[in-house]
């Protein structure tokens, strides 16, 4: 037994190293392709339009990926009452705490006329652009990832003021893991982040367009307690008082922060549901990660690039004589036979690599995705060479290539990509009601 548990811990090691590795690899290479955009735009002429894309990856990318390596190294991990931001910093306080089931909780949200924010997914992304664009509210819109017990919210409750999407009243919602306890030994299930978006802005510390939410947030937490104890009377609270010192701070935002310091727990224990009702426990590191989706389809579509021009070559190899004749060069019948009899199976083989690597990132293969970001580096190291020490520069078109090469590894190295590709795979079913 001990001797399975130190290669568990062995293998764990190696691969948190790895992970390592792509992680830093990600933001040196990410640094080096911002310079890039940056000599290319402020070229004159369309190229000036690279500048825009510059401060996107900068503020998007770049930034993010630098925090998150900071502040691994000066903030704890363990629980100081503060959520955490997707980069790292330091996001909301985590202001009330629950006991109950997760459907005794969701029904007493929705009794008190919360509505449940969607996933952030491409279908909420889809919806968050076309509302806006209509100008027309968005009840569910997603609320942003926060992070507590090095996971991203559950699921999250919201209720929109005057059908103005850039105000309202949110409440983040994680699982506290079996068998913990808040600081004093005080017992709950789950603990929850409420504060009030009063405008759209842009973050102090990401330059990232996103929700700024007011200060006191004392007042939000009340409002979501005393909007369930009205509305459900089984429902019942009691507070903790200066559970944390209270304090004046920043969240990771940039916004101002306070809070007196109380807790309180509301006990939702004896909410009434059906004694048969099903629920699927809600867990976040089960949902497929946009950063997964993306790395995934760009092996995919690259898979089908390749996989289109054999279908070219084998086809159609006039096509490929006339473009080399094009270039300046006279080829015979020949050459162009042997060309294609080697480029067709090499061209076939790399799209079903990645069409391979495609699906088993997508399923969650730790194995697929490390080889997917292993190949990604040789090619921007390759680029990267070829720009240093070469003497031709990387042109427009390998800038974009490289641009999409770091992208993949920027995604897959995440938190959230190695999360679900690492996580366990428990079989569970759906859970009924004690009693």
């Amino acid at each position: 037994m001990r001797g399975t548990r130190r290669r568990l811990t062995s293998r764990t090691s190696v691969l948190d190293a790895i992970d390592g590795a792509f992680f830093a690899f990600s933001a040196v290479s990410a640094a080096w392709f911002a310079v890039l955009l940056l000599i290319e735009g402020v070229r004159p002429g369309w190229q000036s339009i690279l500048l825009v894309v510059f401060w996107v990856f900068v503020a998007y990318l770049l930034l993010p990926r630098l925090h998150r390596i900071l502040t691994h190294i000066y903030l704890p991990g363990y629980f100081i009452g503060r959520a955490r931001t997707s980069d790292g910093l330091l996001g909301d306080p985590v202001n009330v705490a629950w006991r109950g089931h997760e459907v005794q909780l969701h029904r007493a949200m929705e009794t008190a006329g919360w509505v449940r924010a969607d996933d952030l997914d491409f279908s909420a992304g889809r919806k968050i652009v076309t509302s806006t664009l209509r100008r027309r509210s968005y009840p569910r819109a997603p609320v942003s990832p926060l992070v507590l017990f090095d996971r991203q919210q559950d699921f999250a409750y919201e209720r929109e003021v005057d059908g103005t999407p850039s105000q309202r009243h949110h409440v983040r919602f994680w699982r506290c893991p079996d068998g913990w306890m808040l600081p004093g030994g005080f017992a709950v299930d789950w603990l929850a982040a409420a504060t009030y978006d009063k405008r759209v802005g842009l973050s102090l510390f990401t330059l990232q367009v996103t929700h700024k939410i007011d200060a006191d947030t004392d007042v939000e937490r009340d409002h979501v307690v005393s909007t369930v104890t009205s509305a459900e009377p089984r429902a019942s609270v009691a507070t903790i008082a200066n559970f944390s010192t209270g304090y004046h701070s920043r969240n990771g935002g940039g916004d101002l922060i306070e809070t007196d310091g109380d807790l309180p727990v509301v006990d939702v224990r004896e909410v009434g549901v059906p004694p048969d009702a099903p629920v699927t426990p809600s867990d976040s590191r089960s949902r497929l990660p946009g950063p997964t989706v993306f790395g995934a389809g760009v092996a995919a579509l690259r898979a089908i690039f390749y996989l289109a021009a054999v279908v070219v070559v084998v086809v159609s190899p006039d096509s490929l004589a006339d473009s080399v004749s094009g270039a300046g060069e006279t080829v015979s019948a020949d050459d162009v036979r042997r060309v294609t009899a080697f480029a067709a199976p090499v061209l076939a083989l790399l799209g079903l690599i990645d069409l391979g690597l495609a699906i088993g990132v997508l399923r969650g293969s730790n194995v697929a995705r490390l080889v997917l970001m292993s190949v990604c580096v040789v090619a921007t190291s390759t680029a990267f060479l070829t720009d240093v020490v070469g003497r031709a520069g990387i042109t427009l078109a390998g800038v974009m290539t490289v641009g999409v090469n770091i992208l993949v590894v920027l995604a897959l190295s995440s938190h959230r990509a190695r999360a679900y590709a690492t996580r366990e795979r428990p079989s569970v079913g759906r859970t009924r009601l004690p009693g």
